[in-house]
């Protein structure tokens, strides 16, 4: 069985985007982007939501191309084309860049998908992600946390109908006060 996590950078007071989807607080230092990086170079398996995955491909497929582009972020690129993902949507009709889309059920794929064995899978985007935390379907939560309060937005953790039990994995600092707490869910 495959193990799935779920990681974002997140506010202190909880979100993973400030209102109107703004990101600017969550720019990585290059220790934190380079860890961000090591992730993709390590994952299986991502699964996108449709808003996530609209950033990332707006970005990525082409970044390393870009005049004054960092050894860091060629890297990345390279590794995000790369990586096999599946994108989770029911108002886009195509992706690219080692993708498939799925249009139906997220939760009964996503249960699919973790029955198989393979590379541990990411999950990204808030409503994806929410759906599978609802269906406890998460196996490890990485959260980096930055130190700014942006007060409303996109939340990391969604609402659910049962407690979630977790014990702590791990924790590392990052520069810029930047801490990544590592959570595994409890059987």
């Amino acid at each position: 069985m495959r193990k799935l996590t779920f990681g974002m950078n997140v506010s202190v007071d909880g979100y993973i985007a400030a209102p109107g989807g703004d990101l600017g607080w969550s720019a990585p230092s290059d220790e934190l982007f380079q860890w961000w990086s090591n992730r993709v170079g390590t994952t299986g398996l991502s699964l996108y939501g449709r808003k996530l995955w609209e950033t990332m491909s707006s970005h990525w497929p082409t970044a390393d191309q870009q005049p004054g582009t960092t050894q860091a972020e060629i890297e990345f690129a390279r590794r995000w084309r790369n990586m096999p993902k599946v994108v989770f949507s029911s108002t886009i009709s195509t992706v690219d860049w080692n993708s498939r889309l799925v249009t139906g059920d997220a939760v009964a794929e996503i249960t699919r998908l973790k029955a198989d064995d393979g590379a541990p899978m990411d999950i990204g985007g808030a409503t994806l992600a929410a759906a599978a935390m609802r269906a406890g379907l998460i196996d490890e939560y990485l959260i980096v946390t930055h130190p700014v309060l942006v007060g409303g937005g996109t939340p990391f953790f969604t609402t659910l109908d049962n407690w979630v039990n977790l014990s702590l994995a791990g924790t590392r600092t990052f520069p810029d006060g930047v801490l990544l707490t590592r959570y595994e869910t409890k059987s």
